[in-house]
């Protein structure tokens, strides 16, 4: 007789709604998907969905919920989940994609999304979401904050400049732009003084980024916002799966010798840890160091500067994965004698 060896519910998240899939993988080791339902992305429908599930499965035997990361909307349910003591797992959008290109289903869409998610569940062991760490969790609000921010600044003024450049530009919008710009700026230096003050009174945080910052062009705001687009590397198992997690991994396609696209970056992680790299890469390059060895060694090969740029990001956000794993200051001596013999 068949038994149960595993029970995944697989959600796809939205804004609003929460599609799910329930799955079991039985003691044939075939994976089954035998219910599926949608739900409000909000209090009551996570409640309506617990009763739904306990409804449908072994009560004795645990029920891993897992969803893809998608933003901000999957946290609510995340932490309600549990804040009742249910096992979670939040996986990166990449995997699901790349997995979902493995099954036989032809349509795209919320359901099938939702299938795909149960079917990974049922098949791999994955590692159980935790909570922020409340400390990284502010800070994460605060760099996307003025993140946002510095976005709106660079409108305002493209806008400005746009208005400026008129054959009769309209007194009234200059004078506007010009009042939004100077709220913009006060809240930027006040989120930064308010980003700076927080890591100063937290000891163990203070230490980790002080530590970052000993690499080539890292300042405060590149390390903090690393540490907290990554929860302090809480789930980092090692420089690969933070390569992926940051989109920075190489994609490539490649088959006999019709199809040969050229190789990116794949762009399906975390857009705020990339954006935070870059700035901070091309300061490292001018600098005397390993970035410049490491950057003058694959433009010589290559002659894609922009190619090399990319790499040096790499490169720096898995030093900074090392260093702080290591509790280690940056060593420059080291770190150019060992891209040199690289080389």
């Amino acid at each position: 007789m068949k038994s149960v060896l595993k029970q995944v519910l697989g959600v796809d998240v939205d804004q609003k709604y929460l599609v799910v899939s329930l799955g079991r993988l039985m003691s044939t080791l075939e994976a089954q998907v035998y219910a599926q339902s949608r739900f409000n992305n909000g209090p009551k429908g996570f409640s309506e969905l617990l009763r739904w599930v306990q409804s449908l499965t072994d009560p004795d035997m645990e029920v891993l919920y897992v969803m893809e990361a998608t933003g901000v909307y999957h946290e609510k349910l995340a932490y309600y989940l549990d804040q009742h003591c249910h096992a979670v797992s939040v996986v990166l959008p990449n995997k699901i994609s790349n997995y979902f290109r493995t099954l036989d289903m032809k349509s795209i869409n919320d359901k099938s999304s939702s299938e795909a998610i149960a079917l990974f569940g049922l098949e791999r062991k994955l590692d159980r979401w935790k909570r922020p760490n409340p400390g990284f969790k502010k800070l994460r609000q605060l760099c996307r904050e003025r993140d946002q921010v510095i976005s709106e600044k660079t409108l305002i003024k493209n806008q400005l400049h746009a208005e400026r450049a008129e054959a009769e530009p309209n007194p009234s919008s200059l004078s506007r732009m010009k009042k939004r710009l100077v709220l913009l700026n006060k809240q930027e230096k006040e989120i930064q003084a308010e980003i700076t003050a927080f890591v100063k009174q937290d000891a163990s945080i203070s230490d980790r980024v002080n530590r970052l910052r000993t690499i080539p062009g890292v300042g405060l705001t590149t390390a903090v916002t690393v540490l907290a687009e990554t929860n302090g590397f809480e789930l980092i198992r090692n420089k690969r799966q933070l390569t992926s997690y940051a989109g920075l991994d190489v994609r490539e396609k490649q088959s006999g010798t019709s199809v040969r696209s050229k190789p990116k970056i794949s762009k399906r992680g975390n857009r705020y840890l990339r954006k935070a790299l870059y700035m901070p890469s091309l300061s490292a390059i001018r600098m005397e160091g390993v970035f410049k060895v490491v950057f003058s060694r694959l433009v010589s090969r290559h002659g894609i500067k922009m190619k090399a740029v990319v790499a040096i990001q790499r490169k720096m956000m898995e030093l900074m994965y090392v260093i702080d794993k290591s509790g280690t200051n940056y060593q420059i001596d080291y770190q150019i004698s060992h891209a040199q013999t690289a080389a």
